[in-house]
Formats: structure tokens, sequence, C-alpha cells
């Protein structure tokens, strides 16, 4: 039977040193080898029928260990997680520390919960930063109401007074986003900007002295974007539960109806929850807007 002990570390992250003794892992391995002599195919023997023996032949031990480790340490992290009262808001960083022939496994587990949120007094602030964009709108002559360059106007100061709330929000709230997210993010950022570059048949390090950059500045830059974005993403999520605003079946059927194609249609109806946390989120800022 495993055993295993959980630490609490700064920013609702949660550690899990697991051991797993060396009997379950020879347990487990033949469990592993014979799911996987099912599925293997060798000359001389119909699929399903490969002796275990024979397919141990075939099979590296990396093969069969890591078809081990696919199914049981899931359920193991599934059974701890629902023990210890954690809730994840995002898959688990583990990491392999020990893993010895006929020796207990070693394997550290680091997962994190939602951040700890101080909204702070955002309605005030709000109201002040409202207060201050009011009195730096004054009509100025010559510009007809209705025009096309009035509507743009509108349209910008409408921005404007977005980008103000949003940042008076980040301000005035306290909520540290767990390291966690941010490494895993900024990895993904990183993996599709190589991805990108290379189809444009640049290296990194073309790219980065093409924009007078170093790869620590740009990480940098990286995560102080990520950051923010995950700060506003819990902050108007927390906005939205403390004033009751929600998503109603027909707020999506409004959606949907607009939406002419009927495979597209399928697909986004398919993915409701996605469409209902962006028009909440929609609906958030429209309500501190109108502060």
């Amino acid at each position: 039977m495993y055993s295993y002990q959980t630490k609490r570390l700064p920013k609702e992250t949660i550690e899990i040193d697991l051991t797993i003794p060396s009997s379950d892992i020879t347990r487990e391995r033949a469990i592993a080898l014979t799911r996987l002599a099912k599925e293997i195919t060798i000359e001389g023997f119909r699929k399903g029928n490969v002796p275990e023996a024979i397919a141990e032949k075939h099979l590296k031990q990396e093969e069969i260990y890591q078809e081990m480790i696919r199914v049981v340490l899931p359920q193991i992290y599934e059974e701890v997680v629902k023990k210890e009262k954690i809730m994840p808001i995002m898959s688990p960083k583990i990491q392999l520390t020990s893993a010895k022939e006929n020796e207990d496994w070693k394997i550290k587990i680091a997962v994190c919960e939602k951040p700890k949120i101080e909204l702070g007094d955002y309605k005030k602030v709000i109201k002040e930063v409202k207060g201050e964009a009011k009195k730096a709108d004054i009509w100025v002559p010559g510009k007809t109401p209705g025009t096309a360059e009035e509507k743009k106007n509108q349209e910008e100061a409408k921005s404007r007074q977005i980008n103000e709330v949003l940042e008076a929000i980040l301000k005035t709230a306290k909520i540290e986003i767990p390291d966690l997210i941010i490494e895993d993010e900024l990895n993904h950022r990183l993996s599709r900007l190589v991805d990108d570059v290379q189809k444009i048949g640049l290296t990194t390090e073309q790219y980065l002295k093409s924009k007078n950059l170093t790869m620590e500045v740009l990480k940098s830059q990286f995560k102080r974007e990520i950051e923010d974005t995950y700060k506003l993403e819990f902050l108007l999520a927390e906005v939205a539960d403390k004033e009751g605003i929600k998503v109603e079946k027909e707020d999506l059927n409004k959606l949907f109806v607009n939406i002419k194609d009927q495979k597209e249609k399928d697909k986004a109806m398919a993915n409701s929850y996605y469409y209902a946390t962006i028009l909440r989120k929609q609906k958030t800022i429209d309500f501190l807007i109108s502060i």
C-alpha cells in the first residue's frame, strides 16, 4: 500500500510526497505487461494471444513501466486528492525522484488550488476612476455628433474606460497567482513561439536578436503578462460570484441563433460551458462599467 505526506506551500500550492512499495511496483508491472501483451502484434501470433514471456522480450522496460504509471498514478492521485479534500485547478506537476529496480518508488506531485482573493472596495475605486475620466471628457467644438469620427472616438473612449476599470481592480485587489500556473503557461507560450518562428524560417536566437531581446527578458515579459491575465480572470470570476452574475439558457440561445451553419452551431452548443464562461465575463465587465 502506498504512503504519502502533504505539505502546503505559499500561493495555495500543495506538494505530495508519494512512496509506492517495491512489492506494489512488481505487482502493477505484471498487470501492465498483461495489458500490453494483449495489444502487441508479433509475427506468428494472433493479436491478443501473445504469451507474456514472448511479449516481454519484444517490449522495452520503459514501455512496461510507462503503461504501469499511466494507469496506477492517476488512481493514486485521485484517491489522495479526495482524501485530503484538495481542489486542484490544473493538472499536477509530477516528478519521479527515485525509481530503482527492487526499491520503493519516490514520486513528488505538485498541484495548486484557487488563489485567495481580496477584492477590496472595487466599487468605490471604479467610481473614482470614472469620475476622473468624466472630467477629462470635454466636448471639443467642431466635432459633429453622429459622424463616423465621433463614433470612432466613442468606441475608443469606451475601450479606454474598460482598461482603466480593469487596471483599477488589479491595483485594488490582493491576489497571488500560483507559480505552477505561470510556469505551465510560460512553457506553452515559449513552445508556440518556437513553432511560429520556425515556420517563418528563423531560429529562436535570430528572432530574439531582431527584437533586441534576450531569452531572460522575454520570459520576464511573458510572466508579467501571464500573471496579469490570470489575475483578471480570477478577479472577474470573483466579482461575478459576489454579485450573482449568471448566464441563463436564453443568453446562450441568443448567441447560437446567429450561427447559420448547422455543423458550426452543433459544435458551439457542444461547447456551451466555454461560451457561458465568455458571456459571464462580458456581463461582469458590463456590470463594472455601469457602476
